[in-house]
């Protein structure tokens, strides 16, 4: 008697700079901060009890760790063995957590779709293809915004801008797989904002001494662009005391900074649409990734197209999984000519 066939099991992964996801299409979705840190000498590994720590505990426990971040500015670091090393770690704990691994052991063959910044779809190619070889069968590489774009059925007369932490990716939709110049690329993201807040908060607090992490906290807790709420106040240590500022200003003005920069991308993309169809892409204009959660984003950018004769942009629907979710309803609809089997 033949052994029973195993089915495929299909996955979206959105790997980001920060965060990264995963949904199958058994039903899992799993989230992890795109940290992997190893215990720097012995006394680190005692207290720690084990070799390697990933994702929001190896944020928290980052003194005692060789703490790396795999995805920086929209590109998978290359420089060494440990940074190679960091996101298979990332892939293996996410695949593990969603239960693909133990699929995968037990014969099903895996087809994996896999989100990243536009940049490292250009750029890091091969190496995307050894991370993930002997974790899936078969492979299909696709910039983040495509993936949310296929998610979210907005492939014709349509933009996607997905603001993460290491990159802004845009992607217009012209009902095709769409080619290098409908997407672009700017740096102006998530961290960008944690680095010029950092800056400000220096400038005016000499002596103040926060983490980049306790600045993102911040930023994710009470960022915002337009007129705040209440103001900000946190007590941090300033020459070694402590003491409560007032960061109302300096978080409105690192914020803001995205504004400008991401509006003038979008106008020129817009305008590089065939004229018959730019307003049914202003009027398709969707903000994704964990920045564009900002309140009063989405507003300030539609207020943008004012200029060009007015449009529509609106929040994606649970922007943490619309990457992931995206990559697998493509991964579910993919023909077989479209797939890259990798090696064992």
């Amino acid at each position: 008697m033949s052994a029973e066939k195993k089915e495929d099991i299909f996955v979206g992964i959105d790997l980001g700079t920060y965060r990264s996801a995963i949904s199958t299409s058994e039903g899992e979705k799993k989230t992890v901060e795109s940290f992997v840190g190893w215990p720097v000498d012995m006394v680190a590994r005692k207290v720690l009890k084990r070799s390697i720590l990933v994702g929001q505990e190896a944020i928290d426990n980052r003194s005692m760790l060789e703490i790396h971040r795999p995805l920086e500015r929209g590109l998978l670091k290359e420089g060494s063995e440990k940074d190679q090393l960091a996101v298979r770690q990332l892939i293996a704990h996410l695949v593990k957590e969603a239960n693909v691994e133990k699929a995968h052991k037990n014969g099903c063959s895996v087809r994996a779709v896999v989100g990243v910044p536009a940049e490292a779809l250009r750029v890091n190619r091969q190496h995307l293809r050894e991370a993930m070889r002997g974790f899936v069968d078969n492979l299909i590489i696709v910039s983040e915004p495509f993936a949310v774009a296929y998610g979210l059925d907005a492939l014709l007369h349509a933009m996607v801008i997905d603001v993460g932490a290491g990159t802004t990716d845009f992607c217009v939709m012209n009902g095709r797989y769409p080619t290098e110049d409908d997407q672009r690329t700017l740096l102006n993201a998530g961290d960008w904002v944690d680095e010029q807040l950092h800056k400000l908060l220096e400038e005016k607090h000499p002596g103040i001494k926060v983490s980049v992490h306790t600045v993102r906290s911040w930023k994710e807790s009470w960022g915002f662009i337009g007129t705040p709420k209440k103001q900000i106040k946190v007590n941090v240590p300033i020459g070694g005391r402590p003491t409560e500022i007032d960061i109302t200003e300096e978080v409105k003005a690192a914020c803001e900074g995205l504004v400008a920069p991401i509006a003038e991308t979008m106008q020129d993309l817009i305008a590089a649409v065939e004229s018959e169809y730019q307003e049914k892409v202003r009027q398709n204009i969707i903000l994704a990734g964990g920045s564009s959660l900002l309140p009063g984003f989405a507003a300030h950018l539609e207020a943008s197209l004012a200029e060009l004769g007015g449009g529509s942009v609106r929040l994606a629907n649970d922007p943490v999984w619309v990457g992931s979710d995206g990559g697998l309803a493509l991964a579910q609809d993919a023909p077989k000519s479209d797939w890259e089997k990798l090696p064992a």
